[in-house]
């Protein structure tokens, strides 16, 4: 077998924690990275064999990187402290690194989102697909704040497993609203850091083709007020997205960033 660690980033996850680390109790090391919790998230992690260590915050995609690296064997499986690894997707694991080598350098699986108290089956909420398990000699996350994604050297080398990762957040309507409105904001920032810029169609036509694209051709119409809700708000964080892009330029706050910025 091909040695596995999980890696998770947690602040504050003592209610999400437990069901997370029983679902890879399978792998051969667990190391969280916490950023300062302060209820009992260092505790349970402890509790359940899995190895803490405390960083500071750096943003999603540095801070995963930080996990990674702390690993001690070079298969990492990075999931969130409310994420969920079902018992289809622990069986194809294990038989991808039943290999050694790995016949791929990495895998991506779907994850299931549950949204309002349903787990979404269509839209923007599955499969959602989500390259997690990977050799870190061949991949590494990127270092975007947000919407960080695994970075592959070849993109040949990803494979797919079945069974889904299964997404089970407790937050309420109010903070996921919330949350959206932080993440549009850091992608905005992104953006014009790129030197991307955006105008009235952008503002206009990409939350439309957002909603029209899932909710229609993605069907999440089948997934019932809950898809709906879901798709809605995502089309909003685009418009959010384009009009703070718009708001920095129209002040001139494009112009200010540093060079290495721009």
């Amino acid at each position: 077998m091909q040695k596995l660690s999980v890696t998770i980033i947690a602040l504050n996850e003592a209610r999400s924690l437990p069901a997370c680390l029983a679902s890879v109790a399978f792998a051969d090391e667990i190391v969280v990275v916490d950023s300062g919790s302060v209820d009992a998230t260092r505790e349970i992690a402890e509790a359940a064999g899995a190895r803490v260590i405390h960083e500071a915050w750096r943003g999603f995609g540095a801070q995963k990187q930080i996990a990674v690296e702390a690993a001690t064997h070079d298969w990492v499986l990075c999931i969130d402290a409310d994420e969920r690894v079902t018992m289809p997707l622990q069986a194809a694991i294990r038989a991808a690194m039943a290999n050694a080598p790995p016949a791929c350098q990495a895998y991506r699986f779907a994850r299931a989102n549950r949204f309002m108290g349903r787990v979404l089956r269509h839209g923007e909420g599955y499969p959602d697909w989500s390259l997690r398990l990977f050799n870190r000699k061949a991949a590494r996350w990127s270092q975007d704040p947000v919407h960080e994604k695994v970075v592959l050297d070849d993109a040949d080398s990803c494979g797919t497993l079945p069974g889904d990762l299964l997404h089970e957040s407790a937050e309420s309507l109010t903070d996921y609203i919330v949350k959206q409105n932080r993440y549009s904001s850091l992608a905005a920032e992104r953006e014009v850091a790129a030197g991307k810029s955006s105008g009235v169609a952008q503002l206009v036509l990409s939350p439309l083709l957002r909603f029209v694209r899932f909710y229609i051709f993605k069907l999440g119409f089948l997934d019932g007020k809950a898809g709906f809700t879901h798709i809605a708000i995502g089309a909003f964080a685009s418009f959010l997205k384009h009009a703070k892009i718009l708001a920095m330029q129209e002040s001139g706050e494009c112009a200010r960033l540093p060079p290495r910025h721009r």
